[in-house]
């Protein structure tokens, strides 16, 4: 192989420039919209190939399988399911707050139901988006490029007439980089969009005069309005949101409380997950104000009902809920769009600023356009009005001309040659006639019915008319008072057919607080099957019930309803849970998982040990681990706030084998996996810190463990069985810590 063929280079500057070229191309072509139509590409492909289709909102609907296939095959070679799911929520009135296609079918809704398949849904655009997103295609307004295959081409972007990119909002995420813009009012951004045009040197602060602030499908509540104008002004912030709730009363007395709007990061499966978050309120006891929860929602609109006892406070229930759930919640902004072909944050008025000068441009090349086309018909008008002057002369013409070429020849150039006339004036006056090319073709062209006295009349209107139309193109083009008041024109009739009145509502509201009511401290007992199912019962149960206890649960002890209980693992961690967040009630009910209530993981940990909190503090903790390594925790150590913290630092490999309070233990037993038991004083562990490895208690073997941990106390007399041997712990030799122990042989 010629080494000259061979190009040598860095794979880290390889990587680098290809990781770059696919970024640029996931952010440019396919997650962010462009600023001046505010579409991304499959949006903005999805709806020219509609109109190309010719699927107006006049004409019957299609498949939209067959919209999905032709934007496929033509223009967006990314795969169906994106293309659909771009027109899916293109229809879906709860996202977008001017939807651009009429679907008919099954579009999903704002519970999370997604849309049924391509194959069953029909589609159209809607009549906005045919009067404000396509109408001036024709008019070689935007530049078009080549389509992925160079078989077609495709607008680089669309005329549309308004600020699309804040009406509509967007969200995306590329590489690297993420957008998010909320929606907006129609009406109020062609307000700001005007008075921007009327003053361009106007602050964001004066167009918040007209854009209050989003104005979200699902409606709610935005509630930190003062900090709207930073957002505005930098591009980026977070608005939060609450939904709307009302009070009704119910039979008995009792309160309901009905929320009819919900926050706009609720739609979708988030409003099932709210309502298993407000029963698990009730389940875990952190209100005992609620009696039922139902989900009343339909076509007309949001309806989920909280039916609350007769003496709760409501004001504090709400609070609850604005705290404790997606009732109240943040909308991160982010106003990221690609401008002049980067991608770029911008504020309000950059936005508007950027919508505008689109609009500029393209009524400037929409009205060029059009005055070349008058410019052209009134060269033919004028042409025509002057044959029909002559008429005689140019019949004379045709008539004694051999063939087209010969007549348009004299027509354009005067050459009478070979033309046979009636008399010598003829053709001396057909030697001046002197029309343009384009004025020959007409009147070439022409038929006989033109000559009507009534035609020629409709022909000099016509040049009245157009004459009227260059005046008025030329005026628009020359100056820019002119064109700006087309344009508002343009702004004002499509506010007056699509406004429609805000939903959200724009206020200060001061922070939540839910002021928890105080709990009755009392005794409780503390029970945990060998399932992971735990659960608390009142010390009456517990004592008629003691015997059942014992024999069905693994883990039984006292503690007040006001502690916390703390899990060890064999991974070292210490997870904690509140005993109030635990089933409280009878000694048959079912108990709840300790992973639905704590970090606790069962899929990659194992409980060692369980105990109250409360307990904890009064003792302390001999912690053993699989390679013998011991020490003694003070157990205030693991009062701590946090759910999960490590409650012991382990070497590689290692994991917790046992752990235990220290009460009245007098000596540790260590049993090895090879057999080897080694009983020493329990004075002889050294007391650590929790973050501590501890030392070492046992010589081991090569590839030997510590297999269990047991404990004696000087009273007891205390057997196990060992491989079918029965072994009293009290009568092994006595050894000391760090020591290889006896071998028991069975």
């Amino acid at each position: 192989m010629d080494d000259n063929r061979i190009i040598k280079t860095e794979y880290s500057e390889v990587m680098q420039k290809s990781f770059i070229d696919y970024a640029m191309s996931v952010i440019i072509a396919r997650a962010l919209p462009d600023v001046r139509d505010g579409l991304k590409p499959v949006q903005r492909r999805t709806l020219y190939d509609m109109y190309e289709l010719g699927i107006r909102y006049d004409r019957p609907y299609r498949k939209s399988a067959r919209i999905v296939g032709d934007t496929m095959g033509k223009y967006h070679p990314h795969g169906d399911s994106s293309i659909y799911e771009a027109l899916v929520v293109m229809t879906q009135d709860f996202k977008k707050g001017l939807p651009l296609i009429d679907g008919h079918g099954n579009f999903g809704n704002i519970e999370g139901d997604g849309a049924a398949a391509m194959r069953y849904t029909e589609a159209r655009l809607e009549k906005i988006t045919q009067e404000a997103f396509l109408a001036d295609l024709d008019k070689d307004v935007v530049d078009f490029m080549p389509n992925f295959d160079e078989t077609e081409r495709e607008p680089s972007v669309l005329p549309v007439k308004i600020p699309n990119l804040l009406i509509n909002g967007s969200e995306g995420i590329a590489v690297g980089m993420a957008t998010n813009i909320p929606p907006h009012n129609l009406a109020e951004v062609i307000n700001a969009t005007k008075a921007y045009m009327q003053d361009e040197a106007i602050t964001t602060r004066e167009l918040m005069r007209y854009v209050k602030g989003p104005d979200f499908p699902t409606g709610g509540i935005v509630i930190n309005q003062d900090e709207l104008l930073n957002i505005y002004e930098t591009g980026t912030g977070k608005i939060r949101i609450r939904g709307k709730v009302e009070v009704e009363k119910a039979k008995g007395g009792r309160i309901n409380l009905v929320i009819t709007e919900i926050p706009y990061t609720m739609i979708g499966s988030y409003i099932g997950k709210f309502l298993m978050d407000v029963a698990s309120l009730a389940e875990t006891k952190k209100t005992q104000d609620i009696v039922d929860i139902t989900n009343q929602s339909s076509k007309e609109g949001i309806r989920i009902v909280i039916e609350l006892r007769k003496d709760a406070d409501v004001e504090n229930f709400k609070n609850l809920l604005y705290k404790k759930t997606k009732l109240e919640d943040t909308f991160g902004v982010n106003m990221l769009a690609i401008a002049d072909g980067k991608p770029e944050t911008m504020g309000l008025k950059q936005i508007i600023k950027a919508s505008v000068d689109f609009q500029y441009e393209v009524a400037t090349r929409k009205y060029k356009n059009l005055l070349e086309k008058e410019l052209e018909k009134k060269e033919v008008q004028e042409g025509l009005i002057k044959a029909c002057n002559v008429i005689d002369l140019i019949i004379e013409i045709l008539r004694g001309s051999k063939d087209r070429a010969m007549a348009k020849a004299c027509l354009v150039e005067g050459k009478v040659d070979g033309i046979k006339f009636r008399s010598k004036e003829s053709k001396i006056m057909a030697a001046q006639l002197m029309f343009s090319e384009r004025q020959a073709n007409a009147i070439l062209e022409m038929r006989l019915y033109k000559l009507i006295g009534l035609e020629i009349e409709a022909l000099i209107n016509d040049h009245e008319e157009t004459m009227a139309n260059i005046y008025r193109y030329e005026d628009i083009l020359a100056r820019r008072d002119s064109m700006a008041q087309v344009i508002i024109n343009e702004l004002d009739e499509i506010k007056a057919a699509y406004a429609r009145r805000r939903r959200t509502e724009i206020t200060n509201a001061e922070e939540a607080v839910y002021v928890e009511k105080k709990v009755e401290e009392m005794d409780i007992v503390f029970l945990m099957d060998r399932f992971g199912y735990a659960r608390t019962i009142d010390l009456q149960t517990y004592e008629r019930n003691k015997e059942s206890v014992h024999a069905e649960n693994k883990y039984v002890f006292q503690c007040k309803n006001t502690g916390k209980i703390c899990l060890f693992t064999n991974t070292g961690q210490l997870h904690t849970i509140k005993a109030a967040d635990l089933p409280f009630g009878k000694f048959r009910d079912k108990g709840v998982p300790v992973d639905n209530v704590s970090n606790y993981e069962s899929a990659r940990e194992e409980i060692i040990y369980v105990a109250s909190q409360t307990d904890l503090n009064l003792y302390r903790v001999i912690f053993a681990t699989k390679l013998a390594m011991l020490k003694v925790v003070d157990g205030g150590e693991f009062d701590v706030t946090k759910r999960t913290v490590a409650a012991t630092k382990l070497q590689e490999n290692d994991e917790v084998v046992s752990v235990v309070t220290l009460t009245e233990q007098h000596h540790i037993v260590l049993q090895s996996k090879n057999g080897y038991f080694l009983r020493f004083a329990v004075d002889e562990i050294p007391e650590k810190k929790k973050g501590a490895i501890g030392v070492r208690g046992m010589k081991l073997g090569d590839g030997d463990c510590l297999e269990a941990v047991h404990y004696t106390r000087p009273t007891d007399t205390q057997t196990i069985e060992y491989k079918g041997k029965e072994i009293e712990l009290n009568k092994l030799k006595l050894g000391s810590r760090d020591s290889k122990g006896v071998k028991v042989r069975v």
